[in-house]
This record gives structure tokens, sequence and C-alpha cells, in this order.
């Protein structure tokens, strides 16, 4: 009755309604369907272990019982399996069902509304990168530094998602644009809804963008700041799931 009570008071915030377009969808099929899409779109690999429950949570913004019903579901249906012992933990299937993996996927309304979702994004990043060239105090910058470094750490996913909201969060309250940063974060908040799992190695090529945003705003370089900030953005129109799935997993192997 506990998890039941759990699972239902939490936010349904993937296709919550907030965008016209979106299914609605529970959080728990919202993390089906996710982790779902990365294994089809081969960016979780088979055999691949995933991180541990409370990190796929922490990765994916629910709870930690979403994210153990979720991957309980997966694995009734072979999408991943689980190991138990000290190698043990939850792995892509060797062969995960197609059918299954069909039916775990975003509909092209979901596609064009997080589409129009990245546009509204692209505006904001450069309205607040601009500011925050002029605005960041310094010890704002090396706090942005030192979520660099841990990007750069990272070693999977999850952790390296988390690093990078909080990066972009701090960017947008740097640029001191009171009530406006709220609605930033606001937008920033539904698009992280629909980040996928992506190797760690493709994410620490995007923390390149990062650093050398870092670097701009520590010079006030204001047009090579937002510059960088935009590419940043608008590079995700190929590189999530909308964009992987109509051109395949090549255009992540050319970012």
């Amino acid at each position: 009755m506990t998890d039941q009570l759990e699972d239902t008071a939490e936010p349904a915030r993937l296709g919550s309604g907030r965008m016209s377009g979106m299914e609605r969808r529970s959080a728990m099929d919202a993390v089906r369907m996710r982790i779902g899409m990365a294994i089809s779109l081969g960016l979780l690999k088979p055999g691949e272990r995933l991180p541990d429950q409370e990190d796929v949570a922490l990765g994916l913004s629910v709870s930690p019982i979403t994210a153990r019903r979720a991957l309980a579901s997966l694995a009734e249906q072979g999408v991943v399996v689980r190991r138990r012992g000290r190698a043990g933990g939850t792995f892509v299937a060797d062969a995960p069902p197609t059918d299954v993996l069909a039916e775990l996927s975003a509909s092209p309304a979901e596609s064009q509304a997080v589409n129009r979702l990245v546009d509204r994004r692209l505006l904001f990043e450069c309205a607040v990168t601009h500011y925050a060239a002029v605005n960041a105090s310094p010890e704002q910058l090396d706090e942005l530094e030192r979520l660099t470094r841990e990007m750069a750490e990272a070693t999977d996913w999850s952790y390296y998602h988390r690093m990078d909201e909080q990066f972009h969060q701090l960017v947008g309250t740097a640029s001191c644009l009171d009530s406006a940063v709220e609605v930033y974060h606001e937008t920033l908040a539904e698009l992280y809804d629909y980040f996928i799992p992506y190797p760690i190695e493709k994410l620490h090529k995007s923390n390149q963008d990062h650093i050398a945003l870092v670097a701009a705003l520590r010079a006030g370089r204001v047009e090579e700041a937002v510059e960088v900030a935009r590419k940043h953005v608008d590079i995700l129109h190929r590189t999530m799931f909308m964009g992987l799935a109509g051109g395949g997993t090549q255009a992540a192997a050319d970012d």
C-alpha cells in the first residue's frame, strides 16, 4: 500500500500536459520509454550494465519506487535482465524483444513538441548566457568550473545528467534576471524530462561546450559565450531522441 501511495503521489512530469501535443504518461511509463528508446537507438548496448536503481532514479528525476517498478516491468518483458551477486545488477538484455521496444517509443506529436521545447530553451539560453557574462560573480564562475570537472570525471550518464542540470541552472541564476530565471528553470526541467541515457563518451564530448562557456564567461566575452550556448542547445534537435529516431545513430556519431 505504501508503494502504491508513493507511486501515485509522484507528479507525472513527462507528458504532463504543459505543452500541447504531449501525450500523458505515468511516471513509470515515462522511465520505461526513456530506457527503451535508448536501447532501440543503440545508446544502451546489449549486455551493458545500468547504474544502480537509486542512480537511475536520480538521473531520470523520478522517485526510487518509480525507477524500481519501471526496471521490474522491463525485466518482465525481457528488455533488461537482473543478476544477483557481487557482479550483479540490471543489464540490457542480449536480444531485447523488438516488438516491446517498438511500443516504448515517443509519438510523432511528442517528438514535434520536444523540438518546439528545444527552440524555447534556445531563446532562454541565449538570454541568460548574455547576462551571466555580465553579472556572474567569481564564486559562481568557480562553481561552474567545478561542475565541468565533475562532468569530466563522471563514469555514467546518471551522474553526468545531474551535474549538467546543476550547471545550466547556475548559469540561469548567475544572469540575475529575477523572475525570468524561474521561467528558464521551468523550461530546462521540462526538457530534462525527455533526456534519455546516453554513452558517457558522447557526454564527455558535450562537456567541452561547458568548459568553453565558462572560459568565455570569465573573460566577459558576451558574443562568444552566447554563440557557445546557442550551438550547445541547438544541437539537441539532432542528438535527442527525436533527431536520432529520424536519422539513426549516425547523427550522434557525427557530433
